[in-house]
């Protein structure tokens, strides 16, 4: 498997404030790649980085063409969806695949005035001229932020079919379901600095997998945390039988890649 992006030795500083301490890793030829980290962590500094929108230091190599949707992005309010797909195209020097437009409905769309679009409508929008010119790479920062659900089951259909299409896919996100059902492999920033790479298997087993017990009695409601949920719920039920309580439900709450997050920054230090 070849790299489509290679990261070594990556530094920036703002002033003498350091945002990234020096990353290292790689992005491989058709697979789903998340940066992850709270706010202030450096993961949309290190993609402006890769992207070439911001000086560095250390080496960024990016093998092919690159399509980017960002983060903050606006177009003038007065000119239509369509209008924009042929400017886009002109700077490309490329044309635009129909059918692209039309899995994601821009076709839908073609008259209407940005400014009159809904935050999903401009996210496709967005996502339809990173895509003009056919890339190899698609770096998308928070694709689904201000999304409603159908908004986002869409939009991560598309992003699904652009890894079927084996385009690589690099994207920064907050939501951890999002790159729990779509990504690969992972790499969690802590204070400009790479804690986590791997799988999200590998850092569940990183960090073990938390069960929540939520068991319902006459009495009322309990909730138990535990990493061992066989031992847990045989001694919850010994327990209860003990003291002659009926137990009228129980609901187990698995633990998430949100949950090992959390965990993996609090350890350290975020």
């Amino acid at each position: 498997m070849n790299d489509a992006i290679q990261v070594d030795g990556l530094k920036k500083n703002y002033g003498n404030h350091p945002v990234l301490k020096g990353l290292d890793f790689n992005v491989i030829e058709g697979e789903i790649f998340a940066l992850l980290g709270i706010n202030g962590a450096g993961k949309t500094t290190a993609l402006e980085c890769i992207e070439g929108l911001r000086k560095y230091d250390g080496s960024v190599t990016v093998t092919g063409k690159v399509g980017i949707q960002l983060q903050s992005a606006s177009l003038p309010a007065h000119i239509r969806a369509m209008e924009a797909v042929r400017l886009f195209a002109k700077w490309n020097r490329a044309k635009a695949d129909g059918s692209m437009l039309a899995a994601l409905g821009i076709d839908t769309l073609a008259k209407k005035q940005y400014a009159g679009l809904s935050t999903g409508q401009k996210r496709r929008l967005h996502l339809a001229l990173a895509l003009i010119g056919e890339p190899d790479i698609v770096i998308l920062d928070e694709p689904t932020a201000g999304l409603d659900v159908n908004g986002r089951i869409s939009l991560h259909d598309h992003i699904r079919g652009l890894k079927a299409q084996g385009k690589t896919i690099l994207l920064a996100s907050h939501d951890m379901a999002e790159v729990e059902s779509l990504c690969d492999r992972i790499a969690i920033l802590s204070g400009g600095e790479l804690i986590f790479l791997g799988t999200p298997d590998e850092l569940t087993a990183k960090v073990g997998r938390r069960c929540v017990i939520h068991i319902k009695t006459a009495q009322g409601g309990e909730s138990f945390e535990t990493d061992n949920l066989a031992d847990t719920m045989l001694a919850l039920l010994e327990r209860y039988r003990q003291r002659k309580i009926a137990v009228l439900d129980i609901k187990i709450d698995r633990g998430t890649l949100e949950q090992h997050f959390i965990d993996m920054a609090g350890r350290c230090g975020a």
